[in-house]
């Protein structure tokens, strides 16, 4: 995994990107150097150059004197959920022969904590839980190559996956889901783990296109 961001471009780079994925900056909203640099308070320098990875990362691109956001396009969401669904499944079956003790039970805490907040009905954390739980399977399938992509894929997945758990209904099976996961982990057994992932991201893949139905249908 990469580090804590190191210079000024990395906490911009980051800030930005967060605000496009989480929604804040909408599809085509126009980004300028100008108004990020007073908004962030830095100088336009860092932000010139969190606007260029950016734009290789095909999150804005670039248009006269600033930048349109692009963020994830419906095709792109459907792109990012099929990679997801074929990669996933694997990842996890790999956990089983990769998985440490220590992550087996770091991974029980995160689903013992994601259903308390369930139970208090608290999106917010329920996300934050769902993303620790995700990356610690990333984390321990032994893979780096494996961890960065869906790692990457989680993170542009961010806006989706928060409407989809703002469902009580599915943040409490998707909660279930993952303690079932996690008990196929823990015996080992990497045809159930597998099994069990592939209907957990689909029942999520299905879960967050209707959610994206529904709040372009309210706009």
């Amino acid at each position: 995994m990469e580090g804590k961001p190191t210079s000024l471009a990395d906490m911009v780079y980051e800030r930005v990107e967060l605000d496009i994925l989480s929604g804040i900056y909408q599809r085509g909203d126009v980004l300028t150097e100008v108004k990020l640099s007073q908004q962030l308070q830095v100088s336009r320098t860092p932000v010139r150059e969190a606007l260029r990875r950016l734009e290789q990362d095909d999150l804005v691109e670039s248009r006269g004197k600033g930048v349109v956001v692009v963020g994830t396009s419906h095709q792109d969401l459907l792109d990012i959920l099929e990679i997801r669904l074929r990669l996933e499944g694997l990842a996890t079956a790999m956990c089983c022969a990769h998985m440490t003790a220590k992550q087996l039970l770091d991974l029980d805490e995160i689903v013992t904590l994601q259903e308390f907040y369930v139970s208090r009905g608290m999106p917010d954390k329920i996300l934050e839980l769902d993303s620790r739980f995700h990356e610690a399977i990333y984390a321990g399938c032994g893979s780096r190559v494996f961890e960065k992509q869906l790692t990457a894929l989680l993170k542009r997945l961010m806006r989706h996956r928060r409407l989809s758990v703002s469902d009580s209904e599915r943040a409490r099976k998707s909660t279930e889901e993952h303690r079932e996961i996690f008990r196929a982990l823990e015996a080992r057994d990497g045809k159930r783990a597998e099994e069990l992932s592939l209907a957990h991201v689909e029942r999520a893949r299905e879960n967050m296109l209707r959610a994206e139905e529904n709040a372009s249908g309210e706009k």
